[in-house]
């Protein structure tokens, strides 16, 4: 009841003065002219502030882009250097397993003729002991012979006695030959 005789009151009074002689009337009439005034100054502070900041994030934006193209470019020129060290690791490469097979071949013929020229020297000794060899054996046989020759001019010997010394001096030749 309180709020009908209050509100009764208060329709009575506006009724009395109008709106002219209520406070709220004349506290939002202030606020709507300030506003109206400060407006246009804040406006243009927030305007400006705002094309401010919109300025820095553009700059900042366009700057992040020349910053990716030169990343870009900087990953591009690694890799191109990286295939470029990658070819040329491989064509090292490359040439160090042909001067290998080269060295090899090479190693392998030097150790043939090596090889060769130790046999070639082997057989020019083996000939050279066969020669001697049989030098020596023929030395031998003749001065068997000449002995067995002397032997039977001074025996007188019949010619059956003197086959049976040669044929036992050609016996006792290996064992003279071993000494």
């Amino acid at each position: 009841m309180i709020s009908v005789a209050h509100a009764a009151s208060g329709a009575a009074e506006h009724a009395d003065g109008g709106m002219l002689h209520d406070p709220t009337f004349w506290v939002a009439l202030a606020f709507v002219v300030l506003m109206v005034f400060a407006a246009k100054p804040v406006g243009r502070i927030l305007a400006t502030a705002l094309d401010d900041r919109a300025d820095t994030i553009k700059a900042q934006l366009d700057e992040a882009e020349k910053l990716r193209e030169e990343a870009q470019k900087l990953l591009a020129s690694y890799k191109r250097k990286q295939q470029e060290a990658e070819e040329e690791a491989a064509k090292i490469l490359q040439r160090a397993k042909d001067e290998a097979a080269r060295l090899e071949a090479k190693s392998k013929t030097d150790l043939e003729n090596a090889l060769k020229r130790r046999e070639a020297a082997a057989e020019a000794r083996i000939a050279q002991a066969e020669a001697s060899a049989i030098a020596e054996i023929q030395d031998l046989a003749t001065r068997v012979a000449i002995s067995a020759a002397e032997q039977l001019l001074a025996e007188g010997i019949s010619a059956q006695k003197a086959n049976a010394m040669i044929d036992a001096a050609i016996a006792e030749l290996p064992s003279q030959l071993s000494n």
